[in-house]
């Protein structure tokens, strides 16, 4: 692929950009791969590029049922933070931060990546004594966050409503100045070009309708609309659909799929300078480089695989919304879409082997899945090469619910569940 550049950007101008090609080769499924990976999504690709960049996988194969991007990576309200409250969980999103940090120069592609601030405001002291018990475990850990006065929250997030009638009173906020947000396309566009310019195949409209093992148990390949594929390894990063795949291979696993749902307003100029979360009212908020806000709620309460989502549950979020930031009570709303998380019991994410040799998960990533695209990605191509989980990972196995060693991060994921 043609590196990107200010000299290539004029270069082409010059040519009335006729010049630039496809981002990604779109070949014909070989026979057989070393590995396969099944779900296109940022976990996915991500994992293919860091197989071949740094473990030297590159007969490698994606999978996409869809197109690139169709899944839940083109579906979030893109926030980014690494302030959890247990080790497990502060490893891995503290670890993908990181990496978010360099990604756009690591894929030569603008992720947009914008460290503006993830601020979580309490309301009541149950949030102010738990907002408390997070930032002095993140500092304790080495991760930023920090308490906030109302008239601080006010300060650095103005449109902010901290008046003593409010619905919804400020006692404080969290802030973790280094969280923020970044283009959800560009990530998945970014990382497939970069694992397609290392060999990696990357397959669309190939549907997966069954896992096929030998005598032994072991993994064999995969079933597709496009024909039989073969391959030495299998990884399922499939998100809300990451339990029906296991199931072809007669795994059960603690998932639960929920749809997730988003909105966004029409486009304003600047006025809305962080990310801003409410877990008790189940609302957060930030406004995008083109001016729209993105408006994020709770899971709706039911199990379904619908990308509609409940009325009820977007007209809740506004509703606080409204109360939160007064001013923006005639913003119009321009248009909705859902996506269909996983969620395990404990709500945290589950990466690691499965009783069928050579077939690997990485699911479970609830509503934190989009901020902990590139750490998951990259330690799941560790798991991938290795067939062991990387030490950041150790805890994320399906083991811990067999033994009852979970990581209840419910109250960190900030979302109702």
């Amino acid at each position: 692929m043609r590196k990107y550049s200010v000299f290539a950007v004029a270069r082409e101008a010059l040519r009335g950009h006729k010049g630039w090609g496809p981002h990604w080769a779109s070949p014909e499924p070989r026979k057989q791969y070393d590995a396969i990976i099944i779900g296109g999504g940022g976990h996915g690709l991500g994992a293919a590029y860091y197989l071949a960049k740094e473990h030297g996988i590159t007969n490698v194969a994606v999978l996409e049922k869809g197109w690139i991007g169709g899944g839940n990576t083109g579906r979030n309200t893109t926030i980014i933070r690494s302030n959890y409250l247990y080790e497990e969980s502060m490893d891995i999103y503290e670890h993908s931060l990181k990496l978010w940090e360099n990604l756009s120069q690591d894929l030569n592609y603008n992720v947009m990546y914008s460290p503006r601030g993830v601020m979580m405001l309490s309301h009541n002291i149950h949030d102010q004594q738990s907002f408390k018990r997070h930032i002095n475990a993140n500092r304790l850990y080495g991760i930023d966050n920090e308490w906030l006065t109302p008239e601080q929250a006010k300060a650095y997030c103005p449109p902010l409503d901290i008046s003593k009638t409010a619905r919804y009173p400020i006692n404080g906020a969290a802030l973790q100045r280094r969280g923020g947000t970044a283009r959800h396309d560009a990530v998945a566009w970014g990382y497939a070009r970069a694992a397609s310019d290392r060999g990696v195949h990357i397959i669309q409209n190939c549907e997966v309708t069954g896992i096929r093992r030998d005598e032994t148990g072991r993994v064999t390949g995969v079933d597709t609309n496009r024909g039989f594929i073969g391959a030495k390894k299998v990884g399922i990063s499939a998100a809300g659909h990451s339990s029906v795949l296991m199931q072809m291979a007669d795994v059960r696993v603690p998932l639960q799929s929920q749809p997730l749902q988003a909105l966004v307003s029409e486009p304003l100029k600047p006025i809305f300078p962080c990310v801003v979360m409410s877990n008790s009212v189940h609302a957060y908020i930030s406004q995008s480089d083109k001016g729209e806000f993105v408006i994020g709620a709770g899971t709706d309460q039911y199990n379904s695989y619908s990308q509609t989502g409940g009325l009820q549950i977007i007209t809740h979020t506004l509703d606080a919304i409204c109360e939160l930031f007064p001013m923006f009570r005639r913003v119009k709303m321009m248009r909705q879409w859902g996506g269909i998380v996983d969620v395990t019991q404990d709500r945290s994410p589950i990466q690691g082997v499965t009783p069928v040799p050579g077939l690997y998960l990485n699911a479970g990533w609830g509503t934190g899945g989009f901020k902990a695209t590139p750490g998951s990605a990259n330690l799941f191509a560790h798991l991938i090469a290795r067939g062991e989980p990387h030490r950041l990972a150790a805890g994320l196995t399906l083991e811990r619910f067999r033994t009852g060693r979970l990581i209840d991060e419910a109250a960190a994921a900030a979302v109702a569940h």
